[in-house]
């Protein structure tokens, strides 16, 4: 089955066994949430390099920056809002001062916490970890992204945060696309605007383009899977090329990759911007499609945006 086809916690727990039978000091230290992640099947592998915390994420934080101090590789894994918020100080004291090699997991990240309401639903997670120094931040747009990069993640000395959906994604590349981290991807090129997406707003933006096509208007669309740090270099490329910017995220627009974009248009190449993402709020029990609707996150969200746009340009 290629890996478009399969559902992203497989996935993961695939590259982690992978990676594992490779490196002996490869380790993961969970929440009580395995189950959610399918995580068991490491555990059940590699009991001794499987540590379980309970419902503790404060201590999971801990116990990895410990492992990792005595040269273990550990990944931690819990529901997004408990990998950032909940632990903000354990990581920032314990992993990112330490400049530890802590490989974090979010899980369902923004409106895909869904039915789990918005207690779960993480909107501020990107800006909690976007402030923190010596932070590298990820959010792999589908199976093949996260494979593609995994390996670039395991080796990367430091720590990295990974936004990462569990189930439910849309396949957007093909099994033998290259990814390199700190580098964002030209998926469409166009003349008139650029598109600038992450996670699940990059099939949004693809949706965009075409329906902007139709009226006549010439769309690029960017995939930027690594926040932090921001390819300013594909940022003022694009600024250059089409003269007007529109970022879409499933996160708050204020301090994540909207945010992240304005910096580097402000300081090198300034353009006009606009930014889709929820507006500076809490989210809410709900599907997916409703959640995307209510909170602008649709691909007629991202046209409106562009139109927008454009007139300033």
């Amino acid at each position: 089955m290629k890996l478009r086809d399969r559902n992203l916690r497989d996935i993961y727990v695939d590259l982690l066994l992978d990676y594992a039978e490779k490196n002996p000091d490869m380790v993961i230290v969970e929440a009580d949430l395995m189950k959610a992640l399918a995580s068991t099947r490491f555990g059940e592998t590699y009991p001794e390099r499987t540590v379980n915390v309970g419902v503790a994420e404060a201590n999971m934080i801990g116990v990895a920056a410990g492992l990792a101090n005595m040269g273990k590789l550990p990944f931690t894994h819990t529901f997004t809002p408990f990998a950032t918020r909940r632990v903000f100080d354990q990581v920032t004291l314990s992993v990112a001062y330490a400049k530890l090699n802590v490989k974090m997991v979010g899980s369902d990240p923004g409106i895909m916490a869904q039915l789990n309401g918005g207690t779960h639903m993480s909107l501020e997670d990107v800006g909690i970890m976007r402030t923190m120094p010596t932070m590298t931040i990820v959010e792999p747009v589908d199976g093949v992204q996260l494979a593609g990069l995994f390996p670039q993640i395991a080796e990367h000395n430091g720590p990295v945060y990974i936004r990462l959906l569990r189930k439910e994604f849309d396949p957007i590349f093909e099994d033998n696309q290259a990814f390199e981290l700190g580098k964002g991807i030209t998926i469409k090129d166009g003349k008139d605007v650029s598109i600038i997406a992450t996670g699940i707003m990059v099939k949004e933006a693809l949706d965009a383009e075409k329906m902007l096509a139709e009226e006549g208007i010439s769309a690029s669309v960017i995939n930027i899977h690594t926040i932090k740090p921001i390819d300013a270099d594909i940022i003022c490329k694009a600024a250059k090329q089409t003269g007007a910017i529109v970022t879409a995220e499933n996160h708050n627009i204020i301090n994540g990759l909207g945010s992240a974009v304005a910096e580097v248009l402000a300081e090198n190449c300034p353009t006009p911007l606009r930014r889709v993402g929820t507006k500076d709020h809490f989210g809410e029990v709900g599907k997916k499609d409703f959640l995307m609707e209510k909170y602008g996150l649709k691909a007629v969200d991202i046209v409106a945006a562009v139109k927008d746009v454009l007139k300033q340009k």
